[in-house]
């Protein structure tokens, strides 16, 4: 049972990865009570977090009427929205409206919202060297988010924008795992050239959000990024080889093949890794590793990581990627 002498929290997307990894950091803690935030209360993943001390609760961030009375009374909101569920980045921004305009109305003390860049304000629309897709948008994914910051700040309400790196985790999903060639060598397919991709596990995210929760006052009307470590692919593939005994290489596909992949979201993934690449330093600086550790010294790195998950790694043969040359053969 929740501890009712203890602060609370509100978690929303509180059954998925960043979510999920709140929860369980606060529970943890000891030193807050959890309002887990789910659509599908009766989950598995849900009844798991009531077990763990939770206190779990039914909201749903398309009906906006529901979000107000499980805001009431918290100390503090993480605010998350996930982006693949449905990918449409009018429905993401529209969320974040409802999330903003809830927050408000229950006075939530501090918010922490999980976002991106905008990436527009790097590359405008005109410029077609990031493709344009449907119509507005550079990185769906991204830009929604970076454009939902306003609806917070416009609304005086206090939030700290956290602002995440590539998670590994990705690296358990299929295709973005070390795939094996016709030749039997193994091949990591990471689009971004010999330039270091920013990452952390996404557990991490909890520890972080704890302690952004344990000093609300130096982080409300500040955005922080954060990263576990900068790697390159090859640093990435080496790390790899030593986790599985065995040599893997690194490919780097232009954004033009991973674009033609026949997986949803491939011209998303595109234009995210591109511009991972194109704006490399200002990404890298924008999420110092520094900061993340000195709010979390438990830190992952990469290898570290990978002690934990490497019996995870999905390898197997995937004809899909052979068939759009993501691959060495």
């Amino acid at each position: 049972m929740p501890d009712r002498n203890l602060p609370v929290i509100a978690v929303l997307g509180a059954t998925g990865a960043q979510g999920g990894a709140v929860a369980r950091a606060l529970l943890e803690s000891g030193r807050f009570a959890v309002r887990a935030l789910t659509r599908r209360p009766h989950s598995a993943a849900a009844q798991a977090l009531r077990r763990a001390g939770a206190e779990v609760v039914q909201a749903d961030l398309d009906r906006p009427a529901t979000l107000p009375p499980v805001f009431t009374g918290v100390q503090g909101l993480f605010a998350v929205t996930s982006y693949w569920e449905h990918h449409s980045p009018e429905v993401e921004l529209r969320q974040a409206e409802h999330i903003a305009e809830a927050a408000l109305a229950a006075r939530v003390p501090h918010v922490v919202w999980s976002t991106q860049e905008d990436t527009r304000r790097w590359v405008p629309l005109e410029d077609e060297h990031l493709p344009t897709l449907r119509g507005r948008w550079k990185v769906p994914p991204f830009d929604a988010k970076g454009a939902a910051d306003c609806q917070f700040r416009r609304r005086g309400v206090p939030t700290t924008l956290l602002v995440p790196s590539f998670f590994w985790e990705n690296l358990l999903l299929l295709g973005m795992q070390p795939q094996r060639a016709a030749s039997g060598r193994l091949v990591f397919p990471l689009p971004m050239g010999n330039r270091p991709l920013p990452g952390m596990s996404v557990t991490d995210v909890g520890p972080i959000v704890l302690a952004l929760f344990d000093n609300p006052q130096r982080w409300i009307g500040r955005r922080l990024g954060v990263a576990g470590a900068y790697l390159d692919g090859a640093r990435m593939a080496a790390a790899l080889a030593r986790a599985l005994g065995e040599p893997v290489q690194h490919r780097s596909p232009a954004f033009a093949e991973v674009a033609a992949l026949p997986l949803p979201g491939a011209a998303e993934l595109a234009n995210m890794f591109q511009f991972l690449h194109d704006f490399n330093e200002e990404v890298l600086a924008m999420r110092p590793i520094t900061t993340a550790r000195e709010l979390h010294p438990g830190l992952l790195g990469f290898d570290a990581w990978l002690a934990m998950n490497v019996h995870r790694l999905p390898i197997e043969r995937r004809a899909a990627a052979y068939e759009a040359g993501l691959l060495v053969h």
